[in-house]
């Protein structure tokens, strides 16, 4: 009877609606078809949703952060956290020889790259179908989106060399059918490189808002790309030409930016909120906070690299290795000890007042007993670091800010803040001229562009202080003088020098390891580093670094298997 008297009134309750036709043909609020976004106004919306790829960021999820891909894969910093086995992954990046195809956080970057990709595509469709009358900024638009969609591609390539190449003229149904090495090496790149290229000739050479795409800086993105290229690698990942054309055009593009940007007078304008988007910023991740929304726009792929102290409370990650620190030191002429520099350790502040050091440690590596972040009453302490016997007593800085800073903000049990993320930045651009002229043979012509960098880091010492007012520091750094504090400046010593300059200037900032592997030396300083390393680590026992096989990851066996085996693994794998 209870169970009649239930379905009776089940039914009574849904004559009326069965009754009313109107109840179930209102369509749901807030949800629009696709052809209602073809609008101007909508398309600006989608452009600007492609844009906001660049900062969907999260440290558990396939960042877009560089550091666990470029920096704990060169031997510039350890993983850090609580032990190995915290954010196990980044550990497997760090060692390599346990890494694997069925690697889960390597599923969720590729998915991810390629779910920003998608945002960029769908942007692109619509912008195509709209008349140039009724949009009369369809080309810059255009323009912008190819860009977006050129840098996500870049990352995937120098993560993982082989991806499959999906467009706007590309069908849902269709992407089964696209294979990874439908292209070549060469092709995917030249493919890269058109995108670019295609920004660079049609976009504005000023935009009306911070952020968006102009031309400078698709030239600068078009130079990088061009510089990677030219580094011709075969099946196995050996370099076995450089294209001197791509080299010149590299030089060119780097030329004509001169006077657009510029170096600032300090190198910690860089990595400070309030002198973000400055004369050196080129291509920067905007992030933002009190901005409307539940969390602000935060940089959340350096969530986890704060102190463990008070003040911040987690979570010890990105942790300078001793070899990285070590690099700074400089001999009594102020230039780097290229030799010998790893035979000894800096380890305190008392080291860095004791032995001679280029400024930009104490930059870039935080270190037990010295300013934090330029505020010579907060010390930073041994204690700070979350596993000591780990990973050590550094952490890096250029990605954080003070506590006290307005850009500061709390997401529980984490913190970061909206400080911009540099992609590109113009004392890189001057690197990678230099570089190219180097392998041009023009080796003279690089000389001044290195020792710029080094007079600037030279003069970058106004904020490295103790409450006293006395450098942190024994700072000696001077520039190349070929005859005098120097060998001659032949092409082999230019090219080291300029490789160590990268280093130091970019340290902590995650592009090491893809310098390692287009210049053709992965093999030889990850092992090396590993030689000297296991020595301070001993999580480190088995580490090793196999030419041929980890100069990329692996195309994620999920992918595989979704494409039904048409993806093709990498070589080596």
């Amino acid at each position: 009877m209870k169970t009649f008297k239930y379905m009776t009134l089940a039914a009574a309750l849904l004559l009326p609606m069965a009754a009313c036709d109107s109840f179930l043909d209102v369509n749901p609020q807030g949800v629009a078809s696709t052809d209602d976004l073809n609008t101007v106004e909508n398309i600006e919306k989608m452009v600007i949703a492609a844009y906001s790829a660049l900062g969907n960021d999260n440290f558990s999820d396939g960042m877009h952060a560089y550091w666990p891909y470029g920096d704990l894969r060169a031997g510039d910093a350890y993983k850090g956290g609580a032990g190995t086995g915290d954010m196990g992954d980044f550990h497997l990046f760090e060692t390599f020889v346990y890494l694997r195809d069925d690697n889960g956080y390597l599923d969720k970057k590729w998915y991810n790259e390629y779910v920003c990709i998608a945002r960029t595509n769908d942007a692109l469709s619509r912008i195509n179908a709209m008349d140039a009358t009724v949009f009369p900024l369809k080309t810059t638009r255009e323009a912008e989106v190819r860009f977006l969609r050129a840098h996500f591609y870049f990352d995937l390539k120098i993560l993982f060399k082989q991806m499959p190449w999906i467009d706007e003229n590309d069908k849902t149904e269709d992407y089964i059918n696209i294979s990874n090495v439908e292209y070549t090496d060469k092709q995917l790149w030249d493919m890269i490189i058109a995108e670019f290229r295609f920004a660079a000739e049609n976009l504005p050479e000023k935009q009306a808002e911070i952020g968006r795409i102009n031309k400078s800086i698709a030239q600068a993105y078009l130079a990088k790309a061009l510089l990677y290229a030219a580094y011709e690698q075969d099946e196995k990942n050996n370099v076995v030409n450089i294209d001197k054309t791509k080299l010149q055009e590299v030089v060119t593009l780097c030329q004509g930016l001169s006077g657009k940007y510029s170096l600032t007078s300090d190198f910690a304008e860089n990595f400070l909120c309030e002198t973000e988007n400055g004369r050196e910023s080129v291509f920067a991740v905007q992030f933002s906070t009190g901005d409307g929304t539940l969390y602000g726009r935060l940089d959340w792929g350096a969530m986890l690299n704060y102190p463990m102290n008070p003040e911040y409370g987690c979570c010890g990650f990105h942790s300078p290795s001793q070899n990285m620190v070590n690099a700074f030191q400089t001999d009594d002429n102020g230039l780097p000890l290229f030799d010998t520099y790893n035979n000894n350790d800096l380890k305190n502040a008392e080291d860095l007042l004791k032995y001679n050091i280029d400024p930009r440690l104490n930059h870039t590596v935080a270190i037990p007993g010295a300013p934090y972040k330029y505020n010579p009453e907060f010390i930073f302490e041994a204690s700070w670091t979350r596993d000591p016997n780990t990973y050590g007593n550094f952490m890096s800085m250029k990605e954080v800010v003070l506590p006290d800073c307005p850009c500061f903000a709390f997401s529980l049990p984490f913190m970061s803040s909206s400080k911009n993320r540099d992609i590109i930045r113009y004392d890189d651009v001057l690197l990678w001229e230099a570089e190219a002229l180097i392998e041009l043979g023009r080796q003279n012509e690089a000389l001044p562009i290195i020792n710029s960098l080094r007079e600037r880091a030279a003069k970058s010492t106004a904020r490295l202080v103790d409450v006293q007012g006395d450098p942190t520091g024994k700072f000696k750094i001077a520039t190349y003088q070929p005859g005098v504090n120097c060998p001659a400046w032949t092409q082999d010593f230019a090219r080291k020098a300029l490789r160590w300059e990268r280093r130091l200037e970019l340290s902590q900032e995650g592009s090491r390891f893809f310098d390692l592997v287009r210049w053709g030396i992965a093999d030889k300083e990850v092992n090396s580093y590993f030689a000297t390393e296991k020595t301070r680590r001993t999580y480190m026992g088995e580490a090793k670094f196999t030419k041929n096989k980890d100069e990329y990851f692996p195309i994620p066996k999920n992918q595989i298997n979704f494409s039904k085996k048409l993806y093709k693994q990498n070589y080596g794998w």
